[in-house]
């Protein structure tokens, strides 16, 4: 009799069923559990258990307490963190972001940082603005050539941000683009003293930006609200509306400005 080969795709969504079983078993209990308890719970094997369950201790999704027990690890509430803080902002944005799109009629983004890029995680825009690029949500962006990575950029250390440009190599994608390290920190330098940053066409021809930052209850940068419009449209009085809409965001956050 002939042994049909399990499928790839059938094995990986197993495992995957298995490991989400372990970590609800896991999730029931208060203090570290053994292996036998969470085979147990879990319906799994002691073997198939302790297998899986050391792969996600090597990412550390369980801690292994001692020999034989386990919790939940640290890099959950890490991740958990970073959706409850990309959930919430975008829900405390939307109104502001609408409010603002209708005084100045351009596309208003919402984005954040994730590693060298930002990513755009919410937008209010009309297509009667007559701007050949919009981002989509999920779209992404190079931190040095877009107005909210510079805002990123500006709160890294001088070594964080060195470490950025040997990473990247600084690519441009125009002629306006920054690709020079020392141009770079001179122009973050703006950036942190003024509270707000520019992208003068440097990502797409055609079209500019300006940005300001949303932070957290902590005081913490956790996102850019950013204004892009045709480059000869864009108008100097709408920062003043933005630095404020961004600002009102952040209380809504639980922000405490530093007087």
């Amino acid at each position: 009799m002939k042994i049909e080969p399990v499928p790839e795709q059938k094995t990986t969504i197993q495992v995957i069923e298995r490991m989400v079983a372990l970590l609800d078993a896991l999730a029931k209990y208060p203090d570290p559990v053994s292996l036998k308890e969470l085979s147990k719970v879990s319906g799994l094997h002691p073997s198939t258990a302790h297998r899986i369950l050391n792969d996600m201790v090597v990412t550390r999704f369980v801690d292994r307490v001692e020999p034989g027990t386990y919790r939940l690890g640290m890099r959950l509430l890490e991740l958990g963190n970073v959706v409850k803080s990309r959930l919430s902002v975008r829900e405390a944005a939307l109104d502001f972001m609408r409010a603002l799109h209708k005084k100045t009629q351009q596309t208003i983004n919402l984005s954040v940082r994730q590693g060298d890029e930002i990513v755009y995680i919410d937008r209010a825009f009309s297509e009667r603005s007559g701007m050949q690029v919009v981002r989509a949500i999920g779209g992404r962006g190079p931190l040095h050539l877009t107005s909210t990575g510079k805002l990123f950029l500006s709160v890294d250390e001088p070594k964080a941000i060195r470490a950025y440009a040997t990473r990247t190599g600084l690519a441009g994608h125009n002629k306006n683009s920054i690709t020079d390290l020392g141009k770079l920190e001179r122009e973050l330098s703006l950036v942190k003293s003024r509270g707000y940053s520019r992208d003068n066409e440097e990502l797409e021809l055609g079209v500019r930006c300006m940005a300001a930052g949303i932070y957290d209850d902590s005081g913490k940068l956790i996102a850019g609200l950013s204004i892009s419009a045709p480059a000869d449209r864009l108008q100097e009085e709408w920062l003043e509306d933005l630095v404020q809409t961004a600002r009102q965001i952040s209380l809504t956050l639980g922000y405490i400005p530093v007087e």
